[in-house]
């Protein structure tokens, strides 16, 4: 569910914005009805999927439409934070889990992306022609490769950790809110090995990181 925003839709509402965005409903409702209508079995499936439908709404909005202005990413992926919040002491609460965790791993991205410099070079990345935003992009993922962007990268690697780790000791405790703490703590982890795999594949074969 991390996963595949970032190297499905990505380059799915590059091509065809408008249909990735209505793909949000879809998800949507699908989850909506497994939480309602299919009994408690698939109740958990359900609500983690309404999670992952703001999730793709605010990365279809961004990627779709502003995506040459990064200052506005973790804005537009905050799209659902007001209803994310309000549903955390409901049956809805895994989604909103899911959601709240994900938006804190693209906080600190963007972050990172500021310390790091990369973020001057996204607009120019994200606007050049493929062939030439391929070299660009793996230009600027070197710039990771400098001693203060490796210390500050590690820096906010080991807090994600340490936070996904205090997470996981919180389902342990708080019994009501178990699967909650557990989906944060899974998504949190999982959205630090997707930045490293997106890091990966920049240096590597920058043209299938699905941000150009």
């Amino acid at each position: 569910m991390v996963v595949l925003p970032v190297f499905v839709q990505a380059p799915w509402v590059h091509v065809h914005p408008f249909s990735a965005f209505l793909f949000s409903f879809i998800i949507f409702f699908l989850g909506f009805y497994l939480l309602n209508f299919c009994g408690e079995k698939w109740s958990d499936v359900g609500s983690l999927l309404l999670g992952v439908s703001w999730s793709w709404l605010g990365g279809c909005l961004f990627w779709g439409w502003l995506r040459s202005h990064p200052v506005w990413h973790l804005p537009v992926e905050s799209i659902a934070l007001p209803i994310a919040i309000s549903l955390l002491n409901t049956r809805w609460k895994i989604g909103a889990s899911f959601y709240l965790a994900s938006l804190l791993g693209t906080a600190f991205t963007d972050v990172m992306i500021v310390l790091t410099g990369v973020m001057k070079s996204w607009p120019e990345v994200v606007e050049e022609p493929f062939s030439e935003a391929s070299k660009t992009l793996s230009l600027t993922a070197n710039q990771l490769l400098e001693p203060f962007s490796l210390i500050s990268i590690s820096i906010a690697a080991l807090l994600i950790i340490w936070i996904a780790n205090w997470m996981n000791k919180r389902s342990k405790i708080d019994l009501a809110f178990c699967d909650a703490w557990l989906v944060s703590s899974a998504a949190l982890t999982t959205t630090l090995w997707v930045d490293g795999l997106f890091f990966a594949t920049t240096l590597i074969q920058p043209q299938l990181s699905g941000l150009i």
